[in-house]
């Protein structure tokens, strides 16, 4: 065991965070995310929700605020619907965490770019998240 590792991070999860390099990126996947077929790397978290997942990582893992917009969200497809309020709760967590204030939104793809922007993620979190429209990529900065 190890002192202030949140337990919900694995031993495989803290290894392959550790691996990461400055700008590679690990993606986040909500239960419908087909991530065996766009990941190189899965790490199962069955059991638990993107929400936690997200604020346990970023207790350690910096963000790379240096080139635009290092959080990316897959956008919704247009059905007249606002947008999901899971994505209010990221914002939160992203800013409680952040200790220079730079974080300065979000970035929006849609849903087949964000395929394959997550097939070249160096990692891919498999999780239980119901709600739709939780996945996202963060891109690692410096420390």
């Amino acid at each position: 065991m190890l002192k202030r590792i949140p337990p919900i991070i694995s031993p495989e999860l803290i290894k392959t965070l550790m691996e990461m390099g400055h700008g590679d990126e690990i993606c986040i996947a909500d239960g419908n995310f087909p991530a065996y077929c766009y990941g190189k790397k899965v790490i199962h978290m069955d059991g638990h929700g993107v929400l936690d997942i997200l604020e346990a990582i970023l207790r350690f893992f910096p963000l790379d605020t240096n080139m635009g917009k290092p959080v990316i969200l897959m956008a919704c497809a247009d059905k007249g619907e606002g947008p999901p309020g899971i994505w209010e709760n990221f914002r939160n967590i992203i800013l409680s965490g952040e200790e220079s204030g730079a974080f300065s939104g979000f970035r929006f793809i849609q849903r087949l770019e964000f395929y394959n922007r997550a097939s070249s993620c160096f990692a891919v979190i498999a999780t239980s998240e119901k709600a739709l429209y939780a996945n996202i990529i963060l891109r690692k900065g410096v420390i």
